[in-house]
């Protein structure tokens, strides 16, 4: 599959990129050590498996480098990575033989249109509990739990701080089509993190 041209923009990528091109195979471990904690965060998130999000994060650089030759900077050079990472992130879902995400009540989403269920009002901040990693463990079930679809748009968007233009073009849907998605992820993760907290006798607060 031949990768998007993208823009290198003005993060200081564009001179390791451009020494890249002309051979210089200390540029790209530059460009390896600066994204590859956040290429793996990514693979991990959407994968919701460390094996996983490891190969995604080697066979990331490999096709990178290998297609460095055609970039031509018309997006930023994060954003063009992070598009192999997503491929290739599911790539890895659907060669699973069974989803291991945990289903959510499918009677937040009646088709196009969203029914929000009553949700707890969350007042104190349960970090007065838990721990910042306990935090952390939580909500990384939580997202884990969501459907491919959505978790991939969610991590995009709210994770990795992508415009929802960007995350349109990375997944090839529409603007409209993120938004729903988002919307959808944002209240699930919502619904579930009140479920939580409330079981273990906590008051919570919206993380979302």
């Amino acid at each position: 599959m031949s990768q998007p041209q993208q823009r290198v923009g003005s993060d200081g990528d564009a001179e390791l990129v451009s020494r890249v091109q002309q051979g210089d195979i200390e540029a790209f471990d530059k460009l390896v050590v600066k994204y590859e904690k956040k290429i793996f965060r990514l693979a991990r998130n959407i994968t919701s498996n460390q094996e996983d999000a490891e190969d995604v994060l080697q066979e990331t650089f490999l096709k990178a480098y290998s297609h460095l030759g055609g970039f031509q900077g018309n997006s930023r050079f994060y954003t063009w990575l992070v598009r192999i990472a997503v491929n290739e992130s599911l790539m890895k879902l659907r060669k699973r033989k069974s989803d291991r995400t945990v289903s959510m009540d499918e009677g937040v989403d009646t088709g196009e249109e969203i029914v929000v269920r009553e949700v707890a009002v969350w007042e104190d901040n349960p970090e007065q509990r838990h721990s910042q990693t306990e935090i952390r463990a939580i909500l990384d079930q939580a997202i884990s739990s969501l459907k491919p679809a959505l978790r991939t748009v969610f991590v995009l968007r709210d994770i990795e701080e992508l415009s929802t233009e960007e995350t349109a073009q990375l997944l090839g849907l529409s603007v409209p089509a993120v938004k729903s998605r988002l919307l959808r992820a944002r209240l699930q993760l919502r619904e579930k993190l009140t479920r939580f907290f409330k079981r273990k006798g906590d008051d919570v607060f919206a993380y979302l």
